[in-house]
């Protein structure tokens, strides 16, 4: 059974186009203790909602990790990681900040509580919420 995710880039950045365009691409740049934590605890196939930040606050797609954390290469020093991440699919309809807050079953989730975290775990109950929330039950 995979794991369940939520990692957060501002589009302007790196965007779900990107993603998308590039297939495969190291999830690098993590910065905080809390969320190189999570990256170290991502297996190879474990799924993560891919969140646009800043701008759209948004789901907009799913990523599949296809390799586990290895030495972040854009890190000068220090032991921050990166995993790479495949993406699988766009949400048919993207799951707005605004339609989970208002959702009191997902009141809990970290994006509610830890607003400013980039990679956090999602339980299976809310992983399957948010998929219905954005059209897909897959």
């Amino acid at each position: 059974m995979p794991g369940y995710w939520l990692v957060k880039s501002e589009p302007d950045a790196f965007s779900w186009d990107q993603q998308v365009a590039n297939r495969v691409e190291p999830w690098t740049g993590v910065r905080n203790h809390m969320a190189k934590n999570n990256l170290k605890a991502m297996t190879k196939g474990d799924l993560a909602f891919f969140y646009h930040s800043n701008i759209g606050k948004q789901i907009v797609g799913i990523v599949e990790v296809v390799r586990e954390a290895y030495p972040d290469p854009t890190a000068d020093s220090g032991d921050w990681v990166s995993v790479d991440m495949k993406a699988i699919r766009p949400l048919p309809k993207p799951v707005t900040l605004v339609a989970i807050k208002a959702d009191s079953s997902l009141a809990d989730i970290a994006l509610v509580r830890q607003s400013r975290l980039s990679v956090m775990a999602i339980s299976k109950p809310h992983w399957d919420k948010l998929c219905r929330m954005g059209g897909w039950n897959g």
